[in-house]
């Protein structure tokens, strides 16, 4: 890839109701080459088809966009490709002047019916009919009969497409209005682009938007082809299936610095066997070039982790305000003191901020959630004895995580347990649950009287 601030690539989705982290991953691909260019992104939104356009949606893309931290300065755009419409015309009426495009009126139906072949191409029957423009009449561009296109790609090399065996495709429908194939190759015409980074399924269309460029006078972009993206099943990542949503991401609890990292990683590895990648780092190391071609398997538990990994990297006050969407959608009042001292503790252990509710929620409720399948776990014998030694014991104990670790080992010792063991009972009894913060710092920041109180209570229910 040259180094010239002539450089320009583009990132151009569809406003499809969500961003999938396919596109999201394109979208930083093209944005660090650009970064390290000193070139330019461009972000095009294809929005000419109707049925599949809603303001909404477009915003939805841009705000994508601002949370994985390409903001309004990062690129050049919007633009929308419905803008340019007179441009697309334009162009399938020059080519059709040029005698590199013809009307067809050939249903599928009828293509099948000549040739016997449901999967086969168009056959070019319209080629010398002279049709002029009408209703049921595409415009079809017509394809060279000898030769071969060359796609230069920079992570696939020099993919060679015979001529012959492309049909005569579609240009402009019978209504008018043109394909993504023109429309895309007049708009990085007419917005100099230079350099395309895409997902694998497009590179089929190369040779066919090579040949548009070439026949409206243009010079075509440099190709790069990034591979699909897979799940656990190798099946490519399916909005019908898997979870592909950006947003659906963001809204579980994943930091977008995470995110972007982890996208990243699909396809490419940084220097000396990591993961965790600061992003001055990304945009130093990264080349497209050195992108795999093979499928890249999106590792959901991979992602928590890394995003684990980040959670804990934060400084605790940023870590607090990126809890606090979540704890204002919590079924219970939030007292921020509190919850100020429980925080360096949970941030140890949620992967997900969307975690953090179920994991303070204890300190906040008049009485800790019931969860059964805890408190059969946890009650046990000698579960009764434990809690009213612990009760007797956390009496008149001082009040500090120390003391009531200190106290709770010798109830356990006194009765043959170690720690683990003898803490399980008055964990349920105190948070509702047998997994959590660590439980001593819980019990000194929820306060003698509440943890005397629920301990009494779980007492109460084991008698009964």
């Amino acid at each position: 890839m040259s180094s010239t601030s002539s450089i320009r690539v583009r990132f151009a989705p569809s406003p499809t109701g969500m961003f999938h982290v396919g596109g999201a991953r394109s979208a930083l691909f093209n944005w660090v080459m650009a970064k390290q260019s000193g070139g330019t992104l461009v972000l095009r939104i294809e929005d000419t088809d109707a049925s599949r356009n809603s303001p909404e949606w477009t915003e939805g893309i841009i705000r994508a966009l601002a949370w994985l931290g390409m903001d309004g300065g990062e690129y050049e755009g919007p633009y929308f490709q419905s803008a340019n419409a007179d441009k697309h015309a334009e162009a399938a009426r020059t080519l059709r002047e040029q005698g590199r495009a013809y009307y067809c009126d050939c249903t599928r139906e009828r293509i099948v019916e000549r040739t016997g072949d449901s999967h086969k191409g168009y056959d070019g029957f319209c080629r010398d009919r002279g049709l002029e423009a009408g209703p049921g009449r595409a415009l079809r561009f017509r394809t060279p009969d000898e030769g071969e296109t060359v796609v230069v790609d920079l992570l696939r090399g020099k993919p060679t497409f015979e001529n012959a065996v492309l049909e005569d495709f579609v240009i402009a429908r019978a209504d008018g209005s043109v394909t993504f194939l023109l429309a895309n190759a007049v708009d990085d015409m007419s917005q100099g682009i230079t350099h395309v980074v895409r997902g694998e399924e497009h590179l089929s269309n190369a040779p066919k938007q090579q040949l548009l460029w070439e026949a409206l006078g243009g010079t075509p972009p440099v190709w790069a082809h990034v591979p699909v993206i897979v799940n656990e099943k190798r099946q490519k990542l399916s909005k019908r299936r898997d979870k592909v949503a950006l947003e659906d991401y963001r809204a579980e609890g994943y930091l977008a610095e995470a995110m972007r990292n982890y996208l990243m990683l699909l396809g490419w590895a940084p220097s000396g066997d990591r993961e965790i990648v600061p992003w001055e780092v990304v945009v130093e190391e990264f080349r497209i070039e050195d992108v795999n071609t093979s499928p890249a398997f999106f590792d959901v538990k991979k992602l928590r982790a890394i995003n684990g990994d980040y959670i804990r990297m934060l400084p605790v006050e940023k870590f607090v305000a990126e809890c606090l969407p979540f704890l204002e959608d919590a079924p219970f009042e939030v007292d921020m003191g509190v919850f100020n001292q429980l925080a360096p503790l949970a941030q140890t252990r949620v992967a997900l901020l969307s975690e953090i509710v179920p994991m303070v929620d204890f300190a906040f409720l008049d009485k800790p959630v019931s969860d059964e399948q805890s408190w059969t776990k946890a009650m046990k014998e000698p579960a009764a004895e434990i809690l009213a030694a612990a009760e007797e014991a956390y009496r008149d104990a001082p009040w500090t995580a120390e003391e009531l670790k200190n106290r709770l080992e010798q109830v356990g010792a006194a009765h043959g347990l170690k720690l683990g063991k003898t803490q399980a009972p008055v964990r349920v009894a105190t948070t509702g649950r047998t997994v959590g913060l660590p439980l001593f710092e819980s019990l000194e920041i929820l306060g003698r009287d509440r943890t005397l109180a629920r301990i009494a209570a779980a007492r109460a229910r084991l008698s009964a």
